[in-house]
């Protein structure tokens, strides 16, 4: 017979998991097109007027190997990889929220230079649709990180 709700804790196991994976995945389907031609990626942040033009192509050479970061010490389990994911997110919701208030109707460069969903959905506002949906399995992951630490340490729920 399984203990008392180890069923339950296999299940958030596996949430957890696919929480991370999605993340992670996400993340990497991201970084993958702006690693291969960064300059293009810099045009895009160019667009939305943020940053000085020498700064341009070293933010888009380091945002994507952060991403790529971020996912990889998400598949390996890393805490820092949730607070990783936060920063970004956080970041990249701030950058789409700014772009939206200014009214620019520009690609959000999300998952290449060229993201087909900007002629199609209107770039910004699905992106950070998108982006604040990803705060879910996020949230989901940061609270099943500190539920499971405090149950180590021998916490009641």
């Amino acid at each position: 017979m399984e203990p008392k709700g180890s069923g339950s804790k296999r299940r958030t196991t596996w949430l957890d998991r696919g929480a991370r994976w999605l993340l992670a995945g996400i993340f990497l389907y991201a970084c993958l097109p702006k690693l291969l031609d960064p300059a293009l990626f810099a045009n895009v942040i160019a667009a939305y007027g943020l940053l000085p033009t020498f700064l341009l192509l070293p933010v888009a050479i380091v945002l994507p190997l952060v991403e790529l970061l971020a996912a990889l010490l998400l598949l390996m389990n890393r805490k820092a990889g949730l607070w990783l994911t936060a920063v970004l997110l956080g970041i990249f919701i701030a950058v789409l929220s700014y772009g939206i208030h200014l009214g620019l109707d520009i690609d959000c460069g999300c998952f290449s230079a060229e993201d087909p969903e900007h002629t199609a959905f209107s770039g910004l506002r699905t992106a950070l649709i998108r982006d604040l949906l990803l705060l879910i399995p996020l949230t989901y992951g940061f609270w099943h990180s500190f539920s499971k630490l405090s149950t180590q340490h021998g916490e009641q729920r």
